[in-house]
């Protein structure tokens, strides 16, 4: 291979890297402007009472059920686990959606009030 070769696939690797640097850079100016939306959502999330109620209502309901809940913070999600069956509240910039999956389907979605009454949305999830 000659050395005009070899600097032409220097050239044409470079020229690649900087198309994917940008579309990399691009990307993550989007998740940071949603994640800066759906901030005051996740830190309400994080300190209301109603998730509070929350926790407590889902294990109560998994020991009637005999089923452990399982409630894991992931960044701003929380995600309720119980068997095949996962509720997650995840916090946008409209809102906190409620999203139900079944062995990793998404099943049903929607958006939570974070004034109601969670005990409904428990028996909706393992209902």
């Amino acid at each position: 291979m000659s050395f005009l070769d070899n600097l032409e696939n220097n050239l044409k690797s470079l020229e690649r890297q900087q198309e994917t640097s940008g579309d990399d850079r691009r990307r993550a100016e989007e998740e940071r402007a949603q994640a800066l939306a759906a901030k005051p959502w996740a830190e309400r999330l994080k300190q209301s009472d109603f998730t509070k109620r929350l926790m407590d209502e889902a294990a109560a309901a998994g020991h009637r059920r005999r089923v452990k809940v399982y409630i894991t913070w992931l960044g701003t999600t929380l995600r309720l686990e119980a068997r095949e069956r996962r509720l997650e509240l995840r916090p946008a910039a409209d809102g906190v959606r409620a999203v139900f999956l079944e062995n990793g389907n998404e099943t049903g979605a929607r958006t939570l009030d974070l004034d109601g009454d969670p005990a409904q949305l428990i028996a909706d999830w393992l209902g």
